[in-house]
């Protein structure tokens, strides 16, 4: 039975009188590649951590699933939400690598899920494993710098370790809390193309929030847009014109970023992304009605 890599229903959330989740309804299907933009306060990171279990919505209220399996419901996050998150990579802003370890070992760390708790707990792997940590680096560009610690690389570098490690992990969702809010812009094309290869090849579903309008628009087919906690834009990337960035924003918005390719000039790629996506949303609708 085929089923949305995430399902978000009716989901809250409060801080206080502050309304940080308003009623967010959200469906993202298997192998998607979806930009969350707005502006600062707008919910994108609390929306993640929410998606992950990371954050409980609101009692009485709300659902977040993952692959048809339930994360929280009415503002309970369930039990087993362990097992659920093994299928679920994070990346944040701030890497969270560790400095004085090499980034084979940081890259390792992905496997924890994977390996018995003595050996990760002494670090203790087997020339496979190591092997496995070493083409992940490899693919994201750091293979050169296997046995170099962490807290010696740059912020971009560091960034796509941690890519690296949520390839070990083998997560079947990628969540990317804003990974290239710190960085220039091409160490940013470097975080975006190994977020885009990783999609591509592994037909991984990453949703990645971001500040850089332009990069959602080169990258991502499909982008929501969140302002004051709500869900105000659900569609192809292409379709955002200046006017609607301005009532995102409250401002204007440069979209132009040197070394990519604008998504205006891929439309045979996007054409075919949609119609792909069409076909997983009847299939998606086909097994939730029990047909």
């Amino acid at each position: 039975m085929s089923q949305a890599a995430i399902a978000i229903h009716g989901l809250n959330k409060s801080f206080g009188t502050k309304k940080a989740l308003s009623d967010i309804h959200l469906t993202v299907l298997p192998g998607e590649f979806v930009a969350l933009i707005g502006p600062s306060g707008s919910g994108k990171s609390t929306l993640l951590r929410h998606t992950s279990g990371l954050i409980a919505g609101d009692k009485g209220c709300g659902s977040v699933t993952i692959f048809g399996r339930t994360v929280q419901e009415c503002g309970r996050v369930k039990r087993r939400i362990r097992e659920i998150r093994a299928d679920v990579g994070f990346i944040f802003q701030q890497f969270n690598l560790v400095n004085r370890l090499t980034l084979l070992q940081n890259v390792l760390v992905g496997m924890v899920t994977r390996v018995p708790t003595w050996r990760s707990l002494l670090r203790i792997y087997t020339k496979s494993e190591k092997l496995s940590a070493m083409r992940s680096l490899h693919r994201v560009g750091l293979h050169e710098h296997v046995l170099q610690r962490a807290g010696t690389l740059s912020g971009g570098q560091q960034q796509r370790a941690a890519i690296a490690r949520t390839m070990e992990q083998r997560a079947r969702i990628i969540l990317a809390d804003e990974p290239i809010a710190s960085l220039d812009p091409e160490s940013a094309r470097m975080v975006m193309d190994s977020l885009a290869r990783l999609n591509r090849e592994d037909k991984v579903t990453v949703v990645v929030s971001l500040h850089q309008v332009q990069f959602a628009l080169q990258y991502c087919c499909r982008t929501v847009a969140m302002k004051d906690g709500r869900i105000i834009f659900d569609g192809l990337s292409c379709e955002l014109t200046p006017e609607m960035l301005r009532q995102i924003y409250g401002t204007s918005v440069d979209t132009t970023v040197d070394g990519t390719t604008p998504l205006q000039s891929r439309k045979k790629e996007i054409r075919e992304v949609v119609n792909e996506n069409k076909r997983k949303k009847m299939v998606v609708g086909l097994a939730e009605a029990g047909v």
